[in-house]
Parts: C-alpha cells; structure tokens; sequence
C-alpha cells in the first residue's frame, strides 16, 4: 500500500509524501467547466499509484471565489461549485481506503466580506462580533492608521461607511482579517477546525499562518535596508517593507499551542503551515515547529523561488538546521501560488524533462517532508495565459510586470487527444495548455523512462531508505556547482551528491568517507572511483558508506 513506510504510527507527517491537489483543476464530473469533489475521488488511484502518503485539497469551501476560495463565507461547508458535504465523505471514505492520508486548507488569518461574521462585525461599533476583525479609527487628516501593505496591491485598510472605521486586509479588500487578539475568535476557528476533525481528516495546511496576530498598537513598519539604500528592484511595493508588525508576532505562538492540544486530543493528526517571512522564514518554521506542542511542520519559499543553485539550496538546508531544535520542515519546489519550477529553472537551450527528473531526486533526498503539486508529475512547465484569460486578482492588478499565478492552476491534463484534455466535458474554467496535451497522463502511463515513471520509481526508492525518510542531514563543502550531503538513520549512512551544471562535475571524496557502493536510486548516474565521484550534468550520485 503507498506511503506505507512513512505513515505508520502516530508521527506519520514526518517524512512523509504530500500531494496537493488543486480541486477546481484536478477533475470535472458535472461538466461545468470546474473541477470538484467527486472528480477528485475518482482521480484518487492516481495519487496513490504514485507512492505518497498525504492530499493535500485546497480550499473547497463555501466563498465567493474573489480569491478563488480563499476568501471563505462558510468554513463549515462545501461551496456548490465543489459538490456537498456528502461527496467530501465519499472522498474521505475512497482514500483511506486506497492507505492516502487528507489534509485540508485551512484558511484562518481572514475570511470573506461575506462571511456573516463580518456582516454583523461591519454593521455597528457595539454589536457581538464588533472587535472579531481589525478595525482602526483613521489618523486625523482620514488617512490609514498605518503604513501597512495589501500583498495584493495598494494599503492593507479599507474604510467602512458605517462604522467609518478602516478595517485591515491583508490581501484583497473582500478579505477581511480576523482578530487573534479577542479569545472568541480563536475558539470560533478551532470550533471550524473540530467540524472537519470529526468528519475524518488527517491534517491541515495553514494558509498564511504567521499573518494570524497583528501588532495591537499598529505600529509602522520601517523600511528594508536595501529599500533604503536603493538596491531593491521588486513589482510589488508590499516588498519594500520590513515586515515587523503586520505578521510573525510573538503571541501567534500561543494560538498554535491551543491548536496543537486541539489536535492531538484526536490523535494521529498533522499540521503543515505556509510561512511567508521574508530572510526570517526558516527562523519563524524553527520557532513555529520546536518543542512539540505547535505545528509539527511548514514550508517555506525559499526553494519556490527562482534561484536554482547548488549553494542556494546549501544556504536554505544550513539555516534551517542552524536555526532548528527539534522542529521539522516540509520542502517544496512548486504549488498553487508559483511558476512551475520546471519552468522556473530550466535554462533556455536546457531540457525540461531532465530538470523535472532531477528536481524530484532532489527533493526525495532533502531531510524533512516534501510535497508536490499536481502536474509536476508529468514534467507540467507554466500555462502561458492571455490578460483575458486571468481570473486571479493578483494577475490582474500588477499584469503585466507580473502575470499572476493562473498560469500553473491551469486543469490536469488526463487524455492528450480529448478534446478538453480528458479534465471535462464543458468549457474548461482556464485554457487546456497546449504544451501540456503532449504529457498527458495517458501518453505516460507504462512508458519507461518518462517523468511519471521516474516520479513513481524514486518516490518508492526513497520509502527503502530510512535514512531518506527520517535521518539525519550533514552538510559537506564541495565546489559552487555541486550539493553534498550525508543522510544517517541507524547503520544506513547515504553520501548524496547533487550536480547543478550543465556540464559534467567530479569530486574528491574527504579521506574520512569511504564509499562501500553505489546506491541503485532512480536517475543516479554518477561513479565513483579512487576517492573521486564522476557526476554527469543535471546529475546525482549516492553511496552507501562504511
């Protein structure tokens, strides 16, 4: 049964395989044009072929899709375009059946405009949920209290004629955030989080969990020093800000505590946090995951960004292992918010394929959990989209210096010749990328040597080598171009060497290794012999040591 080696036991998350599943784009079964619920399910022998342990759905709940559900009305039902409470079940039901894990969005940090807690919020100053969101009185010439940013353009305040107040957003204006700092919030949204425990999930991802708590004096956030010294060049002036204020403070801490004790009074249960932090997010993961009485896990952007370096992913593994006690991180090269990394690290004259190859050896062999977004399986680079295509807001407002990220939420594509690529029957919410018809599953399905396969060989790989799983990581010095490290568990100790050029590399292995032999681990081609390791371009090699 997939994911088998690593989900067993209480602490199933560590270590562990996610898979996210993007539901409006994964599978249509109305032929509206969306994908839902009862498309996933059907999708689901898919995941588990794959050899992971967790899905991870994004937001499915009832929104007006403002934000493509991430501005919630309702957290404790399925929005129409989805399906009902009963397909979630039925969903729930088929992959525990199949050994697969679910772990749900969990939006907490803001809701919608829409949601009735804002509605009666926004209706008077003295009212039940009156301080359930975070108004502000404005400064004396009417502007904003603060100098604080939307990520998505703009001031993060928006005034409100009828409390003639401003309240903070920040995202887009629909998407109010709540107050952490008033204790009925907080047992409002674990109440939100208990619905769904008891109907059987496994897990949340925390959308934005460190934008919780806001300074409670709304103090200005100072400038970035490179800002200040004119060496920042960002399309986005939310950059510009040292972001002290306005997320990551320290009293977030004490919500997660209350979070965690919620869920392990249902036991085997797991939490992996998004951290949006700038130079500090490793910082904040090793504070957020620490001392087993918060999150068990979060990622980060520091590997969904467009550096692609051997000594960048060195520095990211260093200051998490630097900054970490016991806590634990959750690595990832794409999702829902990114260029697809293909896309992002290939060079122009490089090849795809290969970098979808190397990238997941890559991750398979990072010490954490890791997971993958939809598509990557199939080697998916970036849909390109037309401006009249977007339906994300953020496209829209900064297009086009910045193109939003409809361009890796475009729908699965299931049968190359189906005239909507197999994902539905109807018009599909955003275009079938054309690119993507050629790496349909069903023209990679048994065929040796394509991206699927490869992702499904090394997946089942790695869940052989314990020390992969859940050992321990050693970084080594080698040169600019090549990554190395040691991952230990136990008696098995694994030599990893990763090359990031696109031409051949070699290394002196230190006199205090010695390489027993090369480890039969998919797309391992390199060699060793005399004391130097032969890796080809785009390569990798791992040893068994003594």
């Amino acid at each position: 049964m997939p994911g088998k080696a690593s989900s067993a036991g209480g602490d199933w998350w560590r270590g562990c395989v996610i898979y996210q599943v993007y539901p409006r784009s994964y599978q249509d079964s109305t032929g509206d044009g969306s994908g839902d619920l009862a498309g996933i399910t059907r999708r689901l022998a898919h995941v588990a072929t794959l050899g992971v342990d967790a899905v991870w759905l994004s937001p499915f709940f009832k929104s007006p899709m403002a934000d493509m559900g991430y501005d919630v009305s309702d957290y404790c039902d399925v929005d129409p375009m989805f399906g009902t409470l009963a397909d979630f079940d039925a969903l729930i039901a088929e992959a525990h059946r199949l050994g697969l894990k679910i772990i749900i969005d969990q939006v907490l940090s803001h809701t919608s405009d829409k949601h009735p807690w804002f509605v009666e919020s926004r209706a008077s100053r003295t009212n039940a949920k009156a301080d359930w969101y975070v108004w502000a009185k404005p400064k004396p010439d009417g502007s904003a209290p603060n100098n604080w940013m939307s990520i998505f353009g703009g001031p993060a305040w928006e005034w409100d004629s009828t409390r003639q107040q401003y309240y903070m957003h920040n995202f887009l204006a629909s998407q109010p955030d709540l107050n952490f700092h008033n204790p009925e919030v907080q047992a409002a949204l674990l109440d939100t989080v208990r619905f769904w425990l008891d109907r059987g999930v496994d897990g949340f991802r925390l959308d934005t969990v460190n934008f919780y708590v806001h300074d409670i004096w709304l103090r200005d956030n100072p400038p970035l020093a490179k800002a200040v010294s004119g060496e920042i060049d960002e399309k986005n002036p939310y950059e510009y800000q040292d972001h002290l204020f306005d997320k990551t403070r320290p009293e977030n801490l004490q919500f997660l505590k209350k979070f965690r004790v919620l869920l392990d009074s249902y036991g085997a249960r797991a939490s992996v946090g998004e951290v949006g932090d700038g130079e500090r997010s490793l910082q904040t993961v090793a504070a957020y995951t620490s001392g087993g009485d918060k999150l068990e896990m979060c990622y980060t952007f520091d590997l969904l960004g467009p550096k692609f370096s051997a000594d960048h992913v060195h520095k990211c593994i260093a200051d998490f292992e630097a900054a970490v006690a016991d806590g634990w991180v959750c690595w990832a090269f794409s999702n829902h918010d990114v260029i697809r990394h293909v896309t992002r690290w290939t060079r122009p004259d490089g090849d795809p394929e290969a970098m979808a190859k190397f990238s997941i050896a890559l991750l398979a062999c990072l010490r954490g959990s890791i997971c993958i977004y939809q598509g990557e399986e199939l080697g998916f680079g970036e849909a390109e989209l037309a401006f009249e295509d977007l339906r994300d807001p953020y496209g829209i407002r900064f297009w086009p210096g910045f193109k939003g990220r409809d361009g890796c939420r475009t729908p699965m594509v299931w049968e190359a010749q189906a005239e909507q690529g197999g994902f539905t029957d109807g018009k599909p919410w955003l275009p079938i990328s054309a690119d993507h018809r050629a790496l349909a599953v069903d023209r990679q399905q048994g065929v040796l040597g394509s991206v699927l396969a490869h992702y499904r060989d090394v997946l089942a790989s790695r869940r052989q080598h314990p020390a992969l799983v859940r050992g321990a990581i050693e970084l080594l010095d080698v040169n600019d171009d090549l990554l190395a490290f040691l991952r230990e568990e136990g008696a098995e100790r694994l030599l990893c060497v990763f090359n990031f050029s696109d031409i051949a590399a070699s290394w002196s292995v230190p006199e205090r290794f010695v390489v027993l032999s090369s480890v039969d681990f998919p797309g391992a081609a390199g060699e060793v012999s005399q004391g130097r390791i032969e890796v080809p371009a785009l390569g990798l090699f791992i040893g068994r040591l003594i």
